[in-house]
Parts: structure tokens; C-alpha cells; sequence
């Protein structure tokens, strides 16, 4: 009876065994190791350095019939490829990305697969579909189960009630990061993308994802389990109705029993987390764009990056001047001449030119000439790009995009999208195709987090989903936008560029901000603004002060001008995430270094012997004597740059340097 019940176990071991597959791939300078186990459930693990930062975890798509992607999965085939290749990178951070991974592609009985890829700062993996008839996906399983209970950098969806996603889902992905334990986290709130944590050996782990196309965001929450979070996906609209801003969106009321429409074979998003030791590693990794589809468009040479003059934020408020300032002409055209002046490639026309309640881009208020002010500004090399709201783009797009495009406008600022379920993602790819088709620049404001599209569609410059500095116009002096600067770098800005729109001359301590509509505010000092044009990533960067004010701080306009908004080189010289950061970018021969503080004052000794500048002369601002009461004191000065920089920031401070 012993024998058969040892030739019984031995029996089931074997089965147990045959059954269970399990892989190990290992990152380029193998410092970062992904254990995919293939049993009951398709799970994987991430270890760094030999210790594990990220505990097994389950992965798995479900389809509407029922049919588990991942469960109790059949392997047909593996296959494990390495890649070494640079990538040209227009209008980034640099000019170029190196591209270095080992990948892991797993294909399975069913016709559906999964890649890894191992990257020497994270992990991705993402999901194939090789059938031909199309089905729906009722949900998606994304888990990232920790061994401890992290401490987290996250941001909530800024809609809805507590502990109803549902009512969550459409919002404007702008809200400062709460820093705390993840058992801490509000389990009844959507959080959004991209978010951090940090092991307590000081591993971070930001999970993001990239490549989101004709698919779902995903939004995390940690409702169910103490140490983990769980992916989370807006099901598709059944039904939606004409509402929102100004009637310019769609709301959502009610949704299919499925998140994605699959109509033949495709890749899904990946699902990255990256992996790095120190803060400043994480502030300049490429991972998104990396991963990112590559380039749509044989033709990139009318894409024209730039600045623009912006008038929303200013309120139209122009000084001294003899005209009624507003959405008209001769307040346009006083703008133009300003961006003229000053060598400002764009000037917006934000809300207001078309009829209000119409959401028709055809009906333009009797105040604007469009004609005219396209006409003036090409005749001064100013173009000019106009805002739209979601509804008024998307119901006409491509008789929009020809009829403007005709005109000679340059791009268009798209607004108030507010959702990232698959509808809204696919308006998103369809708006960047479009405008790519009539050569027109886009800027998806009132958007997610970027994932990728500004590779695959490099005329897409900018993306919001930022708590910018449009904030200041009605944000109590209880929210503390420092500590939120000190820390997109680090997380938000991982994911790519955003419309932040700083350069504010009016600039205020902490005791003295005030919410100001007509004549708005930064927090903050004056070099703290200056250096984010630095610090911040932006290919289409918005001055949003007034021309007026402008003029009156000559030093700071003729400083900002020269800044460029895409780079060579980019190099995170130091920081801490929430705290400080110190970014150094280089255009040609010319390096500009830009540095921010929290609310906290702070002296730093910057180590430039990476940029090899010693000896070279730069122009230097940095926060004046008494820029902790007055935060619009500053000092300017030409210095010759050692092999480091000691630099004193205000509370709420900055400085910014630029090499002769």
C-alpha cells in the first residue's frame, strides 16, 4: 500500500511539473530579473539586485465568452530575442534614445500570446491577440502585489464619490500626489497614472502604461488588498449624452458589460514598471518612448516645435493700451505683435472665439476675423492655433482640420476630453492622424497621461493631465503646488510631455498667494518659474503671463525666449522626489540648467564635471536676498562655471543658468 501511494505522489509531482512552466528573464547588465511562472494562473514576479521588490502577481485578460487569457495556460511556443538599436527622437528630451533590451515572447495554444521585455530600468510586458474574428474583452487583470507596505506618491481621480468608480471615471486627470503608506491610500478612489513606490530600500517602482491605442486606461486601487494594487478599466459607453463644459463633451451614463471592441489581430498596452535605485535615474528614463509604436509619418519637417503666446491664463488683461482688451482683433493682433517682438513661433486663441453652447468651430463670434489674424500673423512668422472643445472637433474633424488647415492655421488645442475609456482613446489616435494629414500640431489638453502617442504621431506636441499652473487661478493657498513641481519630474513626467504653462510674473510666497481670475499667481519665486522652463518637458511651451507684464520684466521675457523647448542632451544632475530637482538639457552647444525646491530653503552644491562646461561663462539667475518675502526678487549675474555650483533656493525657490 506504501509503494502505491509513493508511485501515486511521485505520479502527481511529475504531472504538476509538466504542467507548471517557468521562464527567467534577466535585463541587459543583469541587475533586474522577471520570474513568469505558467501554471493555475500566469503569474510574474521583478527582482533587483537579487532581492525581490515586486511578489509574484497575476496576470490575465477575460473574454466576454468566458475564455481566461492566463489561466491554466496551454504554451505553444517561446522565444527569447536581445536588441541593441538607437532610436532618432525629434522633438524629446534628447536626440536620440538607446533602445537596449532582452525580450521573452510566449505564444499559447489559443491564439494569443505575451511578451516581456527587460529593460535595465523595468519591466513591461503586454499582450497579443492572433485571431481574425473580432470578440469583446469583459475585463483585464493587472495586479502588483508587494512584499511590504510600500510608501506611495499617488493621484486620485478628482471626480465622483468615494468608493463609486463608476462615478470616476470621467475626470480631468489633474490632482496633487498624496504621500503616504499604500495600507493608508484611499481604497474608494480611482488612482491615476503614472504613480510611484518606493520599497524601504529605496527601490521605486512606477508603474505606467505606454502604447495605449483603441483600448482602455487604467486607472489602479488598492481596495481589495493591503499591499497590492489592481488594474481597474472604464467598461465602453453604452450610452452617452451632450453635457459637460459648455456643452462640449459627452457624459457617459450608462456602459457595456465589456472594457474593448478586439476586431482581429493586435497588440495591447504594456504594462510597465520601472525600476530604479535612485530618484534622479527615474526622472531620466526613456522607458516610455521606447516602448512607444514608432512614427507613423515619412514626412516631419513642417512639425515646428515653439513658444506660444497664451492669453487664457492673463485674462486678456492688457495694460495701457487703447483698445477694449478680449476675444477681438486688436487684442489678437496685440499679441501677435508681442510674439513677433520677442521671436514667440505661436499665438493661441483660446476659449471664446467660437459661439458659445454651439460646440460648432464653424461659428465664430463677430469679433474675430480668423482670416485676418491667420493672414497677419503669417506676415509677422507668428502662427496661430486655436482651441476646441471635444464635441466641436470631433463631430466635423476632417472638414475642420482642411477647412483650417487651408486657412493657414498651425494646430489645434483640443479640450475637455475628460475620459480614457476605449472611445475616447481611439478619438485621441484618430485627432493625431487627422491633424497629422492636414499638418497641423496638436495638443491634447483636458487628457490622461500620455503613453506613447507623441512618438508614434510626432506632431502631437503636448498632453495636459497635469495639475499645471492653471491651478493658481482658483486654488486655495491650502494646496501646495511645490511640493507637486518638486514632484512631477519624478512620476507624472515619466509618462511624457505636458502642457504645465508656466512663466508667471506675478509671484508670491506662501502667506501672500491668493486665487486671482483677472490677475492670477504663481506660488512660488520668480527663478522657480524660470527654471521650469528647464526642468519641465514641453515642445510646445506656453509664456502665460500677459505681454504687458512681460515687457515690464525684460530680463526674465528676453531669458525665456532664448529657452528651446526640444533638446540633445538632457541629464538629471540631482533630486529627490517631492523635494528638489536639478535638470541640465543641452541645445547645440549651449547647456541650460534649471533647479526647483519645495516649500523647504535649501543650498546645494551641483557637481557639473558630466557636462563638461568648466571655464565656460553663463548667464545665472537665481533668487534674490529677499525672495523669501518677496518672491519676485531675483538677481541676474554673469559668473564663470567651476566644476560645481553652490546655490542657495528660496522657500518656494529656483534658479536657472544658460552657457555662453
Amino acid at each position: 500500500m506504501k509503494k502505491i501511494l509513493l508511485l501515486l505522489c511521485g505520479f502527481t509531482m511529475s504531472i504538476m511539473t509538466w504542467a507548471q512552466k517557468q521562464f527567467q528573464l534577466t535585463s541587459p547588465d543583469g541587475s533586474i530579473k522577471t520570474n513568469i511562472e505558467i501554471g493555475d494562473k500566469l503569474t510574474y514576479n521583478i527582482s533587483v539586485d537579487g532581492k525581490q521588490v515586486l511578489a509574484p502577481s497575476p496576470i490575465s485578460i477575460t473574454l466576454s465568452d468566458g475564455e481566461v487569457w492566463g489561466d491554466k495556460a496551454k504554451l505553444s511556443k517561446s522565444k527569447k530575442t536581445s536588441v541593441y538599436q538607437t532610436i532618432p527622437s525629434p522633438f524629446y528630451k534628447r536626440d536620440q534614445v538607446t533602445d537596449q533590451y532582452n525580450q521573452l515572447s510566449l505564444t499559447f495554444k489559443k491564439q494569443w500570446g505575451i511578451e516581456f521585455r527587460a529593460y535595465n530600468d523595468g519591466i513591461a510586458y503586454r499582450f497579443v491577440n492572433q485571431r481574425k474574428q473580432p470578440f469583446t474583452i469583459e475585463k483585464e487583470e493587472v495586479a502588483y502585489q508587494f512584499d511590504s507596505d510600500v510608501m506611495t506618491h499617488i493621484a486620485y481621480s478628482n471626480r465622483g464619490k468615494d468608493g463609486d468608480f463608476n462615478s470616476q471615471f470621467m475626470n480631468s486627470f489633474e490632482n496633487t500626489y498624496e504621500v503616504k503608506k499604500l495600507s493608508a491610500q484611499n481604497k474608494g478612489r480611482l488612482m491615476i497614472l503614472p504613480l510611484v513606490a518606493t520599497t524601504d530600500d529605496g527601490i521605486n517602482i512606477c508603474i505606467s502604461e505606454v502604447n495605449l491605442e483603441n483600448y482602455p486606461g487604467m486607472f489602479l486601487t488598492n481596495k481589495d488588498k493591503t499591499n497590492a494594487l489592481t488594474g481597474v478599466m472604464a467598461a465602453y459607453p453604452k450610452k452617452t449624452e451632450q453635457g459637460g463644459h459648455n456643452m462640449l463633451q459627452f457624459v457617459v451614463k450608462e456602459r457595456e458589460n465589456y472594457i474593448a471592441k478586439v476586431d482581429g489581430p493586435r497588440t495591447f498596452p504594456w504594462r510597465v514598471a520601472i525600476v530604479t535605485r535612485t530618484d534622479a535615474e527615474l526622472a531620466n528614463t526613456d522607458i516610455t518612448y521606447r516602448l512607444a509604436e514608432p512614427s507613423r509619418l515619412d514626412d516631419i519637417s513642417w512639425i515646428k516645435p515653439g513658444k506660444v503666446a497664451w492669453e487664457w491664463w492673463n485674462d486678456w488683461n492688457l495694460q495701457g493700451v487703447d483698445f477694449k482688451t478680449g476675444v477681438n482683433n486688436e487684442t489678437y493682433k496685440y499679441y501677435i505683435d508681442f510674439a513677433a517682438d520677442h521671436g514667440i513661433e505661436y499665438v493661441i486663441l483660446d476659449e471664446g472665439w467660437a459661439v458659445n453652447l454651439k460646440a460648432d468651430m464653424m461659428q465664430i463670434v463677430p469679433e474675430i476675423n480668423m482670416k485676418e489674424l491667420v493672414d497677419y500673423g503669417k506676415s509677422k512668422n507668428v502662427g496661430i492655433i486655436l482651441w476646441a472643445g471635444y464635441h466641436a472637433f470631433n463631430r466635423d474633424m476632417e472638414n475642420i482640420c482642411k477647412y483650417y488647415a487651408d486657412m493657414g492655421v498651425k494646430g489645434f488645442k483640443v479640450d475637455f476630453m475628460d475620459r480614457d475609456d476605449q472611445e475616447m482613446v481611439a478619438f485621441n489616435n484618430r485627432a493625431a492622424a487627422t491633424c497629422a494629414k492636414y499638418k497641423l500640431l496638436l495638443d491634447l489638453h483636458g487628457m490622461y497621461k500620455p503613453s506613447g502617442l507623441n512618438r508614434t504621431y510626432p506632431n502631437v506636441l503636448n498632453f495636459e493631465g497635469v495639475h499645471g499652473l492653471e491651478q493658481m487661478k482658483w486654488s486655495p493657498n491650502t494646496v501646495d503646488q511645490m511640493t507637486y513641481d518638486a514632484s512631477i519630474p519624478f512620476i507624472r513626467q515619466v509618462a511624457g510631455p505636458m502642457d504645465y504653462t508656466q512663466g508667471s510674473m506675478r509671484n508670491a510666497t506662501r502667506e501672500n498667494y491668493y486665487p486671482c481670475n483677472s490677475e492670477p499667481m504663481s506660488q512660488g519665486t520668480r527663478c522657480h518659474q524660470l527654471a521650469l522652463y528647464v526642468v519641465l518637458e514641453s515642445p510646445l511651451n506656453m509664456l502665460c503671463d500677459a505681454p504687458t507684464n512681460y515687457m515690464r520684466e525684460t530680463e526674465s521675457l528676453e531669458y525665456i525666449a532664448k529657452i528651446p523647448t526640444v533638446w540633445d542632451e538632457t541629464i538629471i544632475l540631482d533630486g529627490k522626489i517631492g523635494e528638489y530637482i536639478v535638470t541640465a538639457r543641452r541645445h547645440g552647444d549651449t547647456w541650460y540648467i534649471g533647479g526647483i525646491t519645495n516649500w523647504n530653503a535649501r543650498d546645494l552644491t551641483i557637481d557639473l564635471n558630466p557636462l563638461k562646461i568648466f571655464g565656460k561663462k553663463a548667464t545665472l539667475f537665481q533668487d534674490g536676498t529677499n525672495a523669501h518675502r518677496k518672491a519676485s526678487d531675483y538677481k541676474k549675474e554673469s559668473i564663470t562655471l567651476a566644476n560645481s555650483l553652490k546655490i542657495h533656493l528660496a522657500p518656494g525657490g529656483g534658479f536657472s543658468l544658460m552657457t555662453e
